[in-house]
């Protein structure tokens, strides 16, 4: 395979994936990147099957049905991406740890999905926060997360709260897959 079939591969996976709403940009040079490092795989060998090979997986029909299995995939694993750090979390980690059992000024927050307020081991919470009620679940993380001190007032959080839902979203989510 010549350097200038390894680039077209690389050039025709690339704007499958653009073209089917492939995966966001930086998600998008991976592959690329693995292209072009399977092409030169390739090239590397002598063998003519893995050559036949490669034209058949740079032709429009092969590139176009893995695009979609992709798509699928990346669709299908919502629950995988709530693991990846949001870059609205960098606030909360100025005091919380995402290690169980390391707190740090705030309790950390691996484990407490599904658990009540004020319950992490090895922490000492505040008195309002023990007896607010609060279970650490969808609604009662976004109404604490929209306003800490006007939901328990008394709170040890010294934090404004994150009016941006969508940035909550994301926050809730993550905490969600700890």
């Amino acid at each position: 395979m010549t350097p200038s079939t390894g680039s077209a591969l690389a050039l025709v996976l690339a704007l499958s994936l653009a073209a089917c709403g492939g995966p966001p940009e930086e998600a998008a040079v991976e592959p690329t990147t693995a292209a072009s490092e399977a092409a030169a795989t390739v090239a590397a060998s002598d063998a003519p099957s893995a050559a036949a090979s490669a034209s058949a997986a740079a032709s429009p029909s092969a590139a176009a049905s893995a695009a979609p299995s992709a798509a699928a995939s990346a669709a299908a694993a919502p629950a995988v991406a709530a693991n990846v750090e949001p870059a609205a979390f960098a606030q909360c980690k100025a005091c919380h740890s995402v290690e169980p059992g390391k707190n740090g000024i705030g309790p950390s927050l691996a484990g407490i999905w599904g658990e009540k307020a004020g319950q992490v081991a090895g922490f000492e919470f505040s008195q309002p926060m023990i007896d607010s009620g609060l279970t650490w679940n969808q609604a009662g993380l976004d109404r604490y997360l929209t306003d800490p001190r006007g939901v328990v007032p008394g709170t040890k959080m010294a934090f404004g709260g994150v009016k941006d839902a969508a940035r909550r979203q994301a926050i809730i989510d993550y905490i969600k897959g700890l």
